[in-house]
């Protein structure tokens, strides 16, 4: 939700836009942390990336306990579900669906999306955490919502709900 108060003003993946999304990202985390806020963060990463690396390890520094959940769909899954009626009411930076599609594509062409073909330069911190591998392809964002909240729960000694 960092993106789209940005989006109108700077215009994406412009040097503001990428200072500040990442700024407004780090004092969301920063804030809930401080509060004693469990947060169930999302963000878009490429295993592959020594840039994504630091980042998210930057974003890790900041909390005691951390785990990972990687939601992997097929692009053809990817790609019907960056045009539902869902995403576009509460992103404007979808509403664009051909720049949109096209932006899914490119990262797809670009980056390792996904651990499938192993962790990339983000083994060694990912294999600090605990890590949920979870498949959405046909599975309800509420279901899936609903398997992450129970993984994470087991995962901790005071569960959430």
């Amino acid at each position: 939700m960092t993106i789209e108060p940005l989006l109108e003003t700077f215009g994406y993946g412009t040097p503001p836009f990428n200072i500040l999304n990442t700024e407004f990202r780090r004092r969301v985390l920063e804030e809930a942390a401080q509060h004693d806020i469990d947060l169930i963060f999302s963000i878009v990463w490429a295993p592959d990336s020594q840039d994504d690396l630091a980042e998210i390890a930057s974003y890790i520094s900041i909390f005691e306990n951390v785990a990972f959940v990687e939601l992997r769909a097929d692009l053809n899954t990817r790609l019907r579900r960056n045009c539902t009626d869902e995403r576009l009411l509460h992103k404007a930076s979808k509403r664009d669906v051909e720049w949109s599609d096209d932006n899914v594509r490119q990262m797809e062409t670009d980056w390792q999306m996904t651990s499938v073909d192993g962790h990339g330069v983000a083994s060694e911190l990912l294999a600090q955490h605990p890590h949920l591998v979870l498949d959405t392809v046909g599975v309800s964002p509420a279901e899936s919502a609903a398997r992450v909240i129970e993984w994470v729960n087991a995962t901790r000694e005071t569960p959430i709900s």
